[in-house]
C-alpha cells in the first residue's frame, strides 16, 4: 500500500529530527527521553531509591532514563501495549492499560509497594478527528489519575501527557484539588505544532 503524503512528510520530519539523531548518538531508546530530561532538570523529579510507574513506556526511553536516575535501590514498573526490551531495574507489564486485567496485573506487580511517581506518556492512536481523539485521550488521562490516587504515597507526584482541548480546564481544576502544586510544561523536544503538554502535579493530598 502506498504511503500517504502526510505519512511521507512525517517520516521525513522524523528522520531529519535533531532529537532523533541525538538519541541514537547518545544511546537512548527514543527522542522522548529529552522531554523527560528537560522536565527532570527543571523540577528534580528523581532521587535514589524511588518507586516509579511508567505508563505508555515503549520503546523504553523514559524507563531507561528513570532507572539510571533512581539507582539500583529504586524500581521502575513500566507498562505498554507494545513490547519493551528488558532493562535493569525495570519490571515490564505488557497489555492495554484500558483493560481491567492488565490494570490489575500492574497492581499485582507492585505488590502493595507505595509509589513515589506515576508518569505517563500515553496517547491514543490519533485519527485526526477531534471528536474521536479528544475523548480517547481524556479517558487515558482519567485512568492515569485514578491509578495515581490509588498507588501514590502522600506527597507523591504525577506527570502525564495531555492534549489541550475540551476538558482541559476541568482537568487542571481537578488536579489542583488533589495536589498542592500543578505545573504545565512544554519541553523543547515536544514538537511546536503539537497540542501536547505535560502536567506535573506535585504533593498528593
Amino acid at each position: 500500500m502506498a504511503k500517504s503524503k502526510s505519512s511521507n512528510n512525517w517520516l521525513k520530519e522524523h528522520f531529519d529530527d535533531y532529537y532523533v539523531h541525538k538519541a541514537k548518538q547518545e544511546g537512548w531508546r527514543s527522542r522522548a527521553i529529552y522531554k523527560l530530561q528537560e522536565i527532570d532538570e527543571k523540577d528534580r523529579l528523581f532521587h535514589s531509591g524511588m518507586t516509579v510507574i511508567d505508563l505508555g513506556a515503549a520503546p523504553g526511553g523514559w524507563s531507561q532514563w528513570t532507572a539510571q536516575k533512581i539507582g539500583e535501590n529504586g524500581q521502575v514498573f513500566a507498562l505498554d501495549i507494545l513490547p519493551v526490551e528488558p532493562y535493569a531495574g525495570v519490571t515490564f507489564v505488557q497489555g492495554d492499560f484500558q483493560e481491567e486485567s492488565v490494570y490489575n496485573s500492574l497492581l499485582e506487580a507492585l505488590a502493595d509497594r507505595e509509589v513515589d511517581l506515576v508518569m505517563s506518556d500515553m496517547a491514543p492512536n490519533m485519527t485526526g478527528n477531534k471528536g474521536i481523539d479528544t475523548p480517547r485521550s481524556m479517558y487515558l488521562v482519567e485512568l492515569t489519575m485514578d491509578l495515581a490516587q490509588q498507588v501514590l504515597k502522600p506527597k507523591g507526584t504525577l506527570l502525564m501527557k495531555v492534549f489541550q482541548g475540551t476538558g482541559y480546564d476541568q482537568l487542571l481544576k481537578t488536579l489542583r484539588q488533589d495536589y498542592t502544586k500543578v505545573l504545565v510544561r512544554k519541553p523543547k523536544a515536544s514538537r511546536s505544532r503539537s497540542k501536547e503538554v505535560y502536567l506535573l502535579a506535585q504533593g498528593k493530598k
